[in-house]
């Protein structure tokens, strides 16, 4: 039977109940023990999928198709194991369950409720992981106050008490914020989070207590005697230079010890080798390396997440601080290039979806390629990079998306419509903006002798998908006349997964989402290798 740990939050949002959820599982890794992670969302949307980033950050997708919180890859980036579709539900998901089952008469005419209905069915999704590994480690999103939380809190307040403290821990994340009037941190906004936990039902176990700066042992002990916590279960959690650091303090402040503590399970000291050189070579680092990030969604670092983070792996690998500028496409489009990348070692254009900023994508792709700078296109920077070939390679100057609308040189489309040629007819059926994408894990075939194939090490791989459009086959052979390679494709030889300029330094634009995968132990190889051309091409300037 697993052991059950719930993490809320209080005070405000974003206090990294998802980061610290994942270093959780990354100590109790450390020491042998295997987990699990997985998320509630309480809001109504079925998932996260058509969800602006700049209001709910970047989409994580797994192997298997979900479109899921971007906590999950919190998760994935820290304990290694991959994200599952049933990891990760909405009230929207709940709400679509129960009633579906009362559609079928599975509730024998009942009236349909919040308790026990909704309550029942966030239980049978939590308990439907146990034994699946040594801790089940389980998030609540939102914050503790919030109406639309209400219905998980009861969930988890029944399955406490029906498991007992043998195998359930309440671990609730709050904030003491600095006044800098007084010149002192403020312990009264945590008590009223826990009195609010408490007025759900809940009593904390542990609190980990988010701040700026050093928390004093009497603010501690004036948190243990409000909240009727123990002293050692109220551990500090500060601010870090890097989020891969907070394992080690957390270690440091006691959180895993008071976890196997409080189950009575044996302290095996851990192994965080691992953590230590990851943090070592973001710390001390030999080099660095400028990167733009010419992107529609910049104003907002959560909107590419996993991208930032892999880019950081990337530098991990090459021992070299990768600096990101961020660069908002849309500037491109009225300005020279030139003038914002005279300092920048390598381009990426990230994924994205609407016409908005995409000309200034272009721009970015044709500067890196005549300029030789690397340059790495992910998914809609891969569908630009090559529309940008079409048009000034083989001098078609129409050559576009049809997800911009009708055009004469498609080059970039819905399969149907340059398989079939029928493109009003296929428009009109993608309406439905859900679930409608290739989404998760695909196979591809990589060219031998491809600087993909040598990056990977291989010619055969997975990576995970979220799109819906795909570059048109029908431009393949005149594209590889001017050098534009068709370096990795589908199984079936249909549709391209990947391109690169033979005669570049590194120009590689990709269908997938590379970025989903990498972790700081083990950082994705198209990361590796465009971190590297960018350090040679620093060289050169």
């Amino acid at each position: 039977m697993s052991r059950f740990i719930f993490i809320t939050g209080g005070v405000v949002s974003s206090l990294g109940k998802g980061l610290g959820s994942a270093a959780l599982g990354a100590l109790l890794q450390s020491r042998g023990y295997s987990v699990r992670l997985i998320k509630l969302d309480p809001y109504l949307n079925v998932d996260p999928g058509t969800m602006s980033p700049f209001q709910h950050g970047e989409v994580f997708v797994t192997d298997d198709g979900a479109e899921t919180d971007l906590d999950l890859g919190h998760y994935e980036r820290f304990t290694g194991r991959p994200a599952q579709k049933n990891d990760n539900i909405t009230t929207g998901q709940i709400y679509t369950n129960v009633l579906q089952k009362e559609r079928k008469g599975e509730y024998l005419g009942a009236t349909i409720q919040v308790i026990p209905h909704i309550t029942n069915e966030i239980k049978s999704f939590v308990m439907e992981k146990d034994g699946t590994a040594d801790f089940i480690l389980c998030e609540i999103g939102g914050t503790v106050g919030d109406i639309e939380s209400l219905p998980f809190l009861e969930a988890i307040r029944q399955l406490g008490n029906e498991l007992g403290d043998a195998r359930a821990l309440y671990t609730h994340v709050t904030l003491l914020p600095y006044i800098p009037a007084a010149g002192e941190l403020k312990t009264k906004p945590t008590q009223h989070s826990v009195k609010e936990l408490m007025s759900a039902g809940i009593r904390p176990h542990i609190l980990l207590c988010r701040a700026d700066r050093h928390i004093e042992d009497d603010d501690r002990r004036k948190i243990s005697l409000f909240c009727n916590i123990p002293f050692e279960r109220v551990i500090p959690a500060l601010d870090v230079k890097t989020i891969y650091e907070v394992p080690l303090t957390y270690h440091a402040e006691g959180l895993d010890t008071q976890v196997l503590a409080f189950f009575g399970l044996d302290n095996k000291e851990p192994d965080l080798s691992v953590w230590k050189n990851i943090v070592h070579r973001i710390k001390d680092p030999e080099g660095e390396v400028n990167i733009a990030v010419v992107g529609k969604y910049t104003g907002l670092n959560d909107s590419y997440k996993s991208l930032n983070e892999a880019l950081i792996h990337g530098g991990i690998a090459n021992n070299a601080r990768v600096n990101l500028k961020f660069i908002e496409s849309t500037i491109f489009e009225a300005e020279n290039p030139a003038d914002h990348l005279h300092n920048i070692n390598g381009i990426l254009v990230p994924g994205g979806f609407g016409e908005r900023g995409a000309q200034g994508k272009i721009n970015a792709a044709r500067f890196a390629r005549e300029r030789s700078v690397p340059y790495f296109g992910i998914c809609f920077g891969m569908q630009l990079a090559v529309i940008e070939a079409t048009r000034n390679l083989l001098g078609l100057e129409k050559a576009s998306s049809t997800e911009f609308g009708p055009c004469e040189e498609s080059v970039v489309g819905l399969m149907t419509e340059w398989v079939k040629g029928n493109q009003t007819e296929q428009r009109s059926a993608s309406n439905d903006m859900g679930g409608t994408m290739r989404l998760g894990a695909y196979p591809a075939i990589l060219k031998k002798g491809s600087k993909v194939a040598d990056a990977y090490g291989t010619t055969e791989i997975s990576e995970r998908h979220r799109h819906r459009y795909e570059v048109n086959m029908a431009y393949k052979d005149r594209l590889e006349q001017q050098g534009l390679i068709f370096s990795g494709l589908s199984p079936d030889g249909r549709l391209p997964e990947i391109v690169e300029y033979a005669d570049h330094p590194w120009f590689v634009g990709v269908q997938f989402h590379p970025e989903l995968k990498s972790k700081p132990f083990d950082p994705h190889p198209l990361f590796v290798a465009f971190v590297d051309a960018a350090i040679k091409q620093s060289r050169l300037v």
